[in-house]
């Protein structure tokens, strides 16, 4: 049966928005956030409209990428637990940093690199999220607890620092090292081949069950 299949869905469409609306509200903070970090990075806001604009699109961009990963969590829960197979992978890492996936063991649909970025982001978004409700109305803390404002500034940086590390290498991984990876969350689909190669223990699932085009 497997020689009939050409093409496996990896990614609904649904996975698929939500994907890119995660990503490209976290890029859009990214750069706006950096622009605020350092004067010398300003001119990232001016490019992206000005100084005020930026400032006003920031929390809300914030806030439409918190709710992408609460959607997240709930769509990929039970994907996203961590496995004794995942483990194992973990154990393993080193082939896969060299590029040697024929040596690792078999993993689902995710392997332990892309669960643990997940929850990094989702950890470090609400973070974010609490530290920058306190950045963006500052008036409502009393005075007496100013202290809460400078804690909310170590707090949101710190975070935003952890994630944006999380994301270069989410990023290299799943464009450089891992040839099919970005296309997979563009078309949504996979060969068998490749499926069977890097989620060895997902395609043995779903194979004659998932949604396939001949």
């Amino acid at each position: 049966m497997s020689a009939t299949i050409s093409r496996i869905l990896r990614y609904t469409l649904n996975e698929r928005i939500l994907h890119w609306v995660a990503g490209l509200t976290y890029v859009y903070q990214l750069l706006t956030g950096l622009a605020f970090y350092s004067p010398h990075l300003f001119w990232i806001a001016v490019l992206l409209g000005g100084g005020p604009t930026s400032r006003f699109w920031h929390p809300w961009a914030g806030l439409l990428f918190t709710v992408a990963l609460f959607w997240m969590l709930e769509v990929w829960r039970n994907d996203m637990r961590i496995t004794d197979a995942d483990r194992a992978w973990a154990k393993a890492m080193p082939h896969y940093i060299r590029n040697e996936d024929e040596d690792l063991p078999p993993i689902d649909r995710f392997n332990y690199g892309q669960k643990y970025f997940f929850w990094v982001m989702l950890w470090a978004g609400i973070i974010m999220l609490i530290s920058g409700l306190a950045l963006w109305f500052p008036e409502r803390i009393p005075w007496n607890l100013r202290y809460l404002r400078y804690l909310a500034i170590l707090l949101h940086v710190s975070a935003a620092l952890i994630s944006i590390g999380a994301f270069i290498i989410h990023v290299y991984m799943g464009t450089a090292m891992v040839r099919g990876g970005f296309t997979s969350i563009i078309r949504g689909e996979v060969t068998p081949a490749w499926a069977k190669m890097h989620h060895r223990l997902w395609y043995n699932r779903i194979m004659g069950a998932a949604p396939t085009r001949r």
